[in-house]
Parts: structure tokens; sequence; C-alpha cells
């Protein structure tokens, strides 16, 4: 909520200061404070949106993020450098997020798995939707027990076209993602999906499932994690932004706070690969 007196300023023109006051139930020698403090410091309003911001991200986001989001929400265009200041000025910094190292992790694939050649080949741009997704699975622990994410990203718009959490690393975990993703994307003609060779992914049930909608499998040879960084990635910003900094006492508070960064990642994270736009409003641009 904005504070009265940037409510009183803003609509002075239309109304008295006086009315306006009596209102917002303030003061106007408070209003009157408030001007002298805003004239020895020119930054002020800027500093609030910066710190409105801030805490709005759940503390998560760093200057150039914040950046963004000032254009994004308020239609200001404000240096990189002043934004860092101001950040410094206010003594707020963004979560620093770990450092992700790949742990090759295979479960026992079966011995009759199939292994699939790497389409992708590191090539990560996409031309148009549907036309390469990347896929992997994750996990969290709660105490002693533990959560599966089994996600799909199109590497097109980066969004998250979708998603599964079960409480089992199985092949039902994997095949339900796609079948939800298939749902809502029809037409994945030659769409090349990538993964990694889990045993999932290896499973007869998989390769069976793919080749049925026009869909071609690509893998990456075990222990070469690099074309699967987009997904790998997506999920540390997950971790990190929705789950680490909160002391998480349950599966099911796990799962909620997973399915609301989701919405949250494909709706209102701009990216700047997007031209700052999210994965679904750089979508609605091609579609209007």
């Amino acid at each position: 909520m904005k504070d009265r007196y940037v409510v009183i300023d803003e609509l002075k023109h239309k109304q008295t200061v006086k009315e306006l006051c009596g209102y917002l139930g303030v003061h106007r020698s408070g209003y009157y404070a408030y001007l002298k403090r805003k004239e020895k410091d020119p930054d002020q309003e800027l500093k609030r949106k910066i710190k409105a911001i801030y805490e709005q991200r759940d503390k998560t986001v760093g200057y150039r993020r914040i950046q963004d989001e000032l254009y994004r929400q308020y239609h200001l265009v404000v240096n990189h450098k002043k934004v860092l200041r101001l950040m410094q000025e206010l003594r707020i910094k963004a979560i620093i997020r770990r450092k992700y190292v790949h742990r090759t992790t295979y479960e026992a694939a079966v011995s009759d798995g199939r292994v699939a050649e790497n389409l992708l080949k590191r090539n990560f741009k996409a031309d148009k939707p549907n036309q390469k997704w990347v896929t992997d699975v994750t996990q969290y622990r709660v105490f002693d027990e533990k959560i599966y994410l089994s996600a799909i990203k199109d590497l097109w718009n980066n969004e998250i076209v979708g998603y599964h959490i079960s409480r089992c690393n199985d092949n039902p975990l994997v095949l339900e993602t796609f079948r939800k993703a298939f749902e809502t994307h029809k037409d994945v003609t030659g769409l090349i999906v990538h993964s990694d060779q889990g045993c999932q992914y290896t499973s007869h049930a998989y390769h069976d499932m793919l080749p049925q909608v026009g869909a071609q499998i690509s893998m990456s040879r075990r222990g070469n994690c690099y074309d699967n960084a987009s997904i790998e990635s997506f999920f540390s910003h997950l971790k990190v932004e929705a789950l680490y900094p909160y002391d998480i006492r349950s599966i099911a508070e796990a799962q909620r706070r997973i399915e609301e960064y989701i919405r949250f990642y494909n709706e209102d994270r701009a990216q700047r690969k997007l031209n700052k736009l999210t994965p679904v409003e750089y979508r609605n641009q091609l579609v209007a």
C-alpha cells in the first residue's frame, strides 16, 4: 500500500491538501514534513519503489531485476548503476543464490532401456513455440521425506509448459507431466524433447508415448549436463527463490510454494532474454 503522504502528493492538484489529509487521517504538518524530507533526498520516492519491489519479490532480486521491474511496474527508466547505489544506501541486497553444482545421479535404469541420439547438441535457440523442449526431475527434502518435481521448459520463451509433483520418482511422474503438457499444446509435430538418460526417459513407455504425437526424443550422453543447463537453471531459481529462504515444515507447504512459483515464473517474472517480458507475455505477443 502506498504511503499516505505519497497519495496526497499525487492528488493535490485535484483536491486541497487539507481535504486529502482529512480523508486519509493525517495532519498537514506531517505532510509538509514529508515534503521537506523529499527536498533533502530527491530519490526518496524511487527508493520507496525499490524497497517495495525488493519486499514484493521476497528479497531475492538484485539490482538488474529491480531495474527491469521499475520499468515494468512504473515505466521508469533508471540506470542500473543508480539502482545499485540506492540499494546500497538502503542496505538491501539479494539473497545469494547457491551455486548450482551438477551431480549425475542416475537411478538404476531398466536393462532393456532405450537411449536416443542427442538432437539438441547445445543449440538452445528456438524460432517458434513447441520446437524444442527440455525436461528433467528434481527433488526437495522436508525432514525425512522427499518430494519430486518433473518439469518441461519450452526453449522458445522459457515457459514451463508442463509439470507434475509426486512423492515417487517413477515413470508415472514423467508420463503425467507430458500428458498435462500435451493437453494444452496440441501441435507438437517435429518437436524435439531433450532429457538426460534417467530411467524414466529410457523406459519403453516414454519412447512409445512421444512418437505417437509426432515428437522426437533427444538425450545427453551420460555424465554430460550441458544440454540440460536450461531446465537445471530453472530448478536452481525455484529452490533459491521459493524454497531455501523459508522454514518449510511439510510436504504440502513445499508443494504449494512450488506451484505458486511456477505460476509466478511464467506470468510475473520478466526475463531479459524475452525483452523484459514474462514467458506468458512473450507468447501472447505472438498471438496478438
